[in-house]
């Protein structure tokens, strides 16, 4: 496995994020055009296939949220500790959590500067992952 690091440390599983988008999109719009051009007898039907496309392009969105909020969470814990245990104090209520998502990159020795220049500067995620010089990889979110 190639080193992570800020340029490649993005995921994106090609069966979910293209293929199933992409087929996604395509059963909606067939299913647009059947109703546009649907005999009268035929609208029941074609309004169902678009109800049917949009319920499950909703439930591809939430399929794909509900387990980053839980990612979210077990980072912001795993944060939590790994201050805590480096400072025998909690951590700054000052962090936001897109933050902290990108502390979890940096390196025992320069999360502490990177949490306080975070607060002070307001770094985003990304400022903060780019400021990040020992990259520490996290190969497990998706």
């Amino acid at each position: 496995m190639k080193p992570q690091n800020f340029k490649n440390h993005a995921k994106s599983v090609r069966g979910f994020h293209g293929v199933l988008f992409l087929l996604l999109v395509a059963l909606l719009g067939g299913s647009v055009n059947f109703l546009i051009k649907a005999a009268p007898e035929q609208m029941y039907l074609a309004s169902l296939m678009v109800l049917l496309s949009i319920v499950l392009m909703l439930m591809a969105w939430y399929v794909r949220i509900f387990p980053l909020r839980a990612q979210d969470r077990a980072i912001r814990a795993e944060e939590r500790l790994r201050y805590y245990l480096m400072t025998n104090k909690t951590m700054p209520k000052e962090l936001r959590m897109s933050q902290i998502i990108g502390l979890r990159f940096a390196s025992d020795q320069e999360y502490l500067a990177l949490c306080e220049r975070a607060i002070k500067e307001n770094l985003s995620q990304k400022e903060i992952k780019m400021a990040i010089a020992d990259w520490q990889a996290d190969h497990d979110r998706v």
